[in-house]
């Protein structure tokens, strides 16, 4: 099985349209992105937990999906990854957090679900400041994300492993949370899009 390697050209609409259309299978893409997460995961540190396992299950569940003629939802094959402060049901959530490092929500968080029912591969939960109560990502008991385009840098925070992961193509995207600027600032910092919706 060939892997896709992924580029600044790679965003999640193509990624979904090519898995689509068969071009792509979403387990070549998927293994493509775990590639890129066992090369450089151990110099940036942007996520607490990764889902080999489960993302490579839910790969193979869209393809079959897909061979089978099944109408899929718009994020079908992408591989998103989540800030470890939104629950998943069975899967730790730390929220960056030595009191939480074992807590598995019984759960899964809104925005969970929604991906979830787009089709989206969940490859892993994101670090990020303890709480979410910081702006450079080093404050998690999981160390400090470093900044894929200069590791002397900081990614920004509360949500820098969301941002550097997708930098450093270890995912197509990411969630984050942002009350005081923890989604735009890290995605400046990071040069990557990030969006704050209104309520």
């Amino acid at each position: 099985m060939n892997s896709i390697v992924p580029d600044s050209s790679l965003t999640a609409r193509s990624i979904a349209e090519n898995v689509q259309s068969g071009e792509w299978s979403a387990l070549e893409v998927l293994e493509g992105y775990l590639s890129q997460i066992t090369q450089h995961e151990s110099e940036i540190n942007a996520f607490t937990t990764v889902l080999e396992e489960e993302a490579r299950a839910t790969a193979r569940e869209t393809d079959k999906d897909i061979a089978a003629g099944k109408t899929l939802g718009p994020l079908a094959g992408v591989p998103v990854a989540l800030k470890d402060n939104l629950c998943t049901n069975g899967i730790r959530t730390t929220a960056g957090s030595r009191i939480l490092e074992n807590w598995k929500p019984p759960y899964d968080a809104t925005v969970v679900q929604k991906l979830s029912a787009a089709g989206a591969t969940i490859i892993g939960k994101t670090n990020m400041d303890e709480f979410a109560m910081g702006s450079s990502n080093e404050n998690s008991y999981y160390g400090a994300v470093r900044n894929p385009w200069n590791k002397e840098r900081v990614p920004g925070g509360s949500s820098g492993g969301s941002a550097a992961a997708v930098a450093a193509k270890l995912c197509s995207a990411a969630t984050g949370t942002d009350t005081g600027g923890s989604i735009r600032q890290p995605s400046a910092f990071c040069g990557v899009t990030g969006l704050k919706p209104t309520y």
